[in-house]
């Protein structure tokens, strides 16, 4: 009996230990026609990922496991290709690295992103998708099992053509992103900065309304808090989803860690819309999916420096914290 409870000691440990290691699986699914890259990276004092970078073809998904208090965000670099000098170079979400892997780079804007927190909170994982540094493509975020909430262990957030509606003065690489209004004009009533830097100040401009009319389950700008934080019991696995609802058309999935070796002697594609690596074209939804159709899109130019309305409130904290371990200890110890 002496040799049988040791055993089933060890075992109970050895469960903590791989419950600790790896506290959730991160499965990336690509429903574009085309490639995507998507990059990793992980927050200050937080675990690197495994691996920080890859490629994922059309039709096509990949688990990666994330450790128990992991943060960080994602997202999909597009129209990537190999310049002259063999340097990976992407036409949105470019990490800046020159190779597939990002290792701990940020996505350059626009970039839809996707951001966790891991057992943070009260040991519950945080997660959102946030357009404040502008969008590229769509992104889906699903956790597994069901919800009980509208935002608790829900799905967050945008499927809808924000490139379609993307207004004019907003609008970059040839349509292929949409530009925050932070990174457009770069003012403090834009970025929530200097005077801007808090909740009472920095409030819902034109153009941030925009965004959160066609995505209302993602960030819109810094203090949106409230209707786009989304929360789940620590432990659950999450799927992430490019181009979830409608299947862009691209001309080629070349590219950077593709099948097909890309071109050389150049910068294949130069911009998004031709060639191999072109950048996912999303199309204009119809029928009852959310969002405005933009016409002239003038009058917003002629707001960028108007008065904002409608204060939310603050940006909450996603404080880490590990997940508890009360009752495999318990467990171990009656043994």
């Amino acid at each position: 009996m002496g040799v049988a409870r040791v055993l089933v000691v060890v075992l109970v440990l050895i469960c903590i230990f791989l419950r600790e290691g790896s506290a959730a699986t991160f499965t990336f699914v690509n429903r574009c026609t085309g490639t995507v890259w998507p990059g990793i990276q992980s927050n200050a004092g937080s675990s690197r990922l495994d691996p920080t970078g890859f490629v994922l073809p059309p039709g096509t998904s990949r688990a990666v496991p994330a450790p128990s208090g992991w943060s960080g965000r994602v997202w999909a670099r597009t129209g990537c290709a190999q310049d002259g000098s063999g340097k990976m170079v992407c036409a949105t979400g470019d990490c800046g690295s020159g190779s597939l892997e990002c290792d701990g780079q940020n996505a350059a804007t626009p970039a839809t992103l996707a951001e966790f927190t891991l057992a943070g909170g009260n040991g519950d994982d945080f997660y959102d998708v946030s357009l404040v540094d502008g969008y590229n493509l769509p992104i889906l975020i699903e956790p597994a099992g069901a919800a009980t909430g509208a935002t608790t262990c829900a799905a967050a957030g945008c499927t809808a053509d924000l490139n379609a509606r993307c207004p004019a003065e907003l609008r970059t690489e040839g349509g292929a992103g949409c530009r925050s209004a932070c990174d457009a004009f770069g003012k403090p009533e834009y970025c929530c900065s200097g005077a801007y830097a808090n909740p009472n100040t920095c409030r819902p401009t034109p153009y941030s309304q925009v965004f959160k009319s066609a995505c209302p389950k993602s960030y819109s700008y810094a203090y949106d808090d409230p209707t786009s934080t989304f929360t789940c019991a620590g432990g659950r696995d999450y799927t992430i989803t490019f181009c979830p609802v409608a299947t862009p058309s691209v001309k080629s999935s070349g590219g950077p860690g593709s099948a097909t070796a890309p071109p050389t002697g150049g910068l294949t594609p130069t911009l998004p819309g031709a060639g191999a690596g072109a950048t996912p074209q999303m199309p204009r939804p119809g029928g009852g999916e959310q969002g405005v159709m933009l016409g002239d899109n003038s009058w917003l130019a002629s707001l960028a420096t108007g008065d904002a309305s409608s204060a939310p409130p603050a940006r909450l904290p996603l404080a880490l914290r590990a997940s508890p371990l009360a009752p495999l200890l318990l467990l171990g110890l009656m043994l």
